[in-house]
This record gives structure tokens, C-alpha cells and sequence, in this order.
């Protein structure tokens, strides 16, 4: 049992002495802040680019906007996000005192633009004839998007959607880039201070795969009660 107890006085003078253990609590918060933040924002514009595409397909009024779309789409998605990040943070926002606004807009921007090709493939993949009823019922073409297809595509491609919320976490990872103390750059810190290479990197390896194991069972409990809400 001695290697044990040389362990535990190991942990304690990593994470114990000092309160070390505060910066990690501190950067678990930044990192579901930044995470949340992210997620409503690239749900916000996914959801609106991939209508804007769907309406702008056979419709010349709306072919400037698609474009503009199309080249969000292609910047966002073939530059990597950390460089995202510090063009954001040390170009656009160079007067920014605080990383973690910063952060949640550069991920949510970046989710969007992966966010937004989920979600119009979804309302694609729904049958023309939903759309056809709705106009008939006297709907306008944004009001049978809105209430009628929308829905029904976010429910065929909730597992895709959550997918996206489970990256887009552990992608926030690099938010330490732009001095965010979020998860990983506290236990980074506290590596440096206590020199203790192995607990620290350890620790934040398991709190993040216990955040995709939740995140994942309340997805699937989601999957499951909207699966029984159709059967009805």
C-alpha cells in the first residue's frame, strides 16, 4: 500500500494544497459556458443559412444571399477553428478583455456552419407534399418552414445535432489559445505549477469523457421519448 499512499500525498499536493483544485472548478465552468453559449448560437445561424439555402433554391432574388452562404460555409469550414479563434480574438476583437465572449462567438459561428448543412439536409429529406399541405392550408412558404417542416427535420436529425454538441466541446479545448482558463488550460496550469505531468492531464481526460457519457444518455433519453411521441 505504500505506492497508494504515496499517491494520494501526490494528488493532495497537486490539487489540495493551495487550492488548486479552484482553477479547476473555475475552468469546468468556462467550459460549459463556452460550450451552451456556442451551441445556441451556431443552432441560431445554422438553422437560419440552411433556410435561407432551402428558399434560395430556384428563387434568383435570394442567389446573392446563397452565395454569401455558401462562401461562410466553405471559410468556416476549411480554416481550423483555432485559427479562427486568434484572427477573432487578436484581429477582429483585439481591444477584447475577456476571451471567454470571444470564444462562445468564434465556436458558434464555427457550429453553425457545420450545423447549418445538418439542418438543411434534414428539411430536404422531408416530403414535398408536407410543404404542398401546408400551403393549401392557407400557410405562407415561411409560416409551413417554421411550423410544419422545421420541426419535423430537427426531429430526424437531433442525433446528428447532438454529434455536433458533443465536438463542439471537446473543440473548446482550445480555448486556452486566447487566455480562456477553461478546463484544459487550468489543469495545463496546474501542471506547470506542481510539475506533476500525469494527474492533472488525467483528471481533465475523465471529466471531459464524463460529460460525453451524460451529454450522450440525455440525448438518447430525448431520442427515446420522441420516438414514443410518434407512436402515439
Amino acid at each position: 500500500m505504500t505506492w497508494f499512499n504515496a499517491w494520494l500525498e501526490r494528488l493532495y499536493q497537486t490539487f489540495i494544497v493551495a487550492d488548486r483544485y479552484s482553477v479547476l472548478i473555475d475552468g469546468f465552468k468556462n467550459t460549459l459556458i463556452i460550450t451552451f453559449g456556442a451551441f445556441l448560437i451556431g443552432l441560431f445561424i445554422g438553422t437560419v443559412v440552411a433556410m435561407i439555402k432551402v428558399f434560395a433554391d430556384g428563387n434568383p432574388k435570394l442567389k446573392i444571399l446563397d452565395v454569401l452562404c455558401n462562401i461562410y460555409i466553405t471559410v468556416i469550414r476549411g480554416t481550423p477553428v483555432v485559427v479562427q479563434l486568434l484572427i477573432f480574438f487578436f484581429i477582429i476583437f483585439v481591444s477584447a478583455k475577456n476571451g471567454i465572449p470571444v470564444a462562445i462567438l468564434t465556436f458558434g459561428i464555427n457550429s453553425g456552419a457545420y450545423l447549418a448543412e445538418t439542418i438543411r439536409s434534414g428539411i430536404m429529406a422531408i416530403d414535398k407534399g408536407q410543404t404542398e399541405a401546408g400551403r393549401s392550408l392557407g400557410l405562407s412558404r415561411m409560416q409551413t418552414m417554421t411550423q410544419i417542416i422545421l420541426p419535423q427535420a430537427i426531429k430526424n436529425i437531433l442525433p446528428a445535432i447532438g454529434n455536433e454538441a458533443i465536438a463542439l466541446l471537446k473543440e473548446t479545448s482550445v480555448a486556452g489559445y486566447v487566455a480562456v482558463v477553461d478546463l484544459t488550460k487550468a489543469g495545463n496550469q496546474i501542471k506547470n505549477t506542481t510539475y506533476d505531468n500525469i494527474n492533472p492531464i488525467l483528471l481533465i481526460a475523465l471529466v471531459y469523457l464524463a460529460l460525453v457519457m451524460i451529454m450522450s444518455w440525455l440525448l438518447g433519453i430525448l431520442e427515446r421519448r420522441l420516438r414514443k411521441s410518434d407512436r402515439r
